[in-house]
């Protein structure tokens, strides 16, 4: 039998030599088994029992969401130790490191009119961050997780496309109000289960195309801007 870390430790020492305690020969045959994939999508139902924690004001339970997530974080990062990738302390100083780049406004001399001047600054970071490597965002569009649900997804693509001013093509229903809006979105769903269509999928097919559309366009308004040699 393995011991339990000592409380003496700071809560998360104990819960970085537990994580490894469950991933040793004498650990949990579960915890043995699993590997980045087999948890990827673990951390996602996490994510979304705390946004349910939250919504219902239930600190206690926000309390045990936060730290489900937290295992989720510390689970990946002793696989990674693991394989000699990173650990813990390296992604948390990553983090660190990261956040402080990215609000030169706080700790460093630059000046921000207001939030929007905040956002811009982080971009443009991000962007040089990136440059150069193979995670360099060459399109305004990138950066869009692939998983997210659909309308997640397409509202990230258009708000992307809006602030790269890139045309996108179609009619605007008119604005009715939020609750009108909320309506037509539900009536079309229950129009496409009625006749046998996946909402979720229909969307997702129609983003991934107009995705396609808009990053054609940006592409010849960046050929067109570029000298000819």
């Amino acid at each position: 039998m393995r011991k339990a870390p000592s409380r003496r430790l700071p809560p998360i020492r104990q819960l970085l030599e537990l994580m490894a305690g469950l991933r040793a020969p004498d650990g949990c045959p579960w915890d043995r088994e699993q590997d980045h994939m087999s948890l990827r999508m673990h951390a996602v139902e996490e994510v979304y029992e705390l946004v349910d924690a939250i919504e219902a004001g239930d600190d206690v339970e926000m309390a045990e969401e936060l730290g489900d997530l937290l295992l989720q974080v510390v689970f990946h990062a002793q696989l990674a130790a693991e394989r000699g990738a990173f650990d813990f302390d390296r992604l948390t100083q990553v983090l660190v490191d990261k956040l402080v780049r990215r609000h030169p406004h706080v700790f460093g001399d630059v000046r921000v009119k207001d939030v929007d001047h905040v956002w811009a600054n982080w971009e443009a970071i991000k962007k040089a961050e990136k440059a150069g490597s193979k995670h360099e965002r060459r399109s305004a569009l990138d950066g869009i997780p692939r998983h997210l649900p659909a309308l997640m997804r397409a509202q990230k693509l258009v708000k992307k496309a809006s602030k790269a001013a890139l045309p996108m093509p179609g009619t605007v229903p008119e604005a009715k109000g939020r609750a009108a809006a909320a309506a037509a979105l539900f009536d079309w769903v229950r129009a496409c289960q009625e006749r046998g269509w996946n909402a979720e999928e229909l969307l997702r097919a129609e983003t991934a195309r107009r995705e396609k559309a808009l990053r054609a366009a940006e592409k010849r308004a960046t050929a067109g801007k570029t000298p000819a040699k």
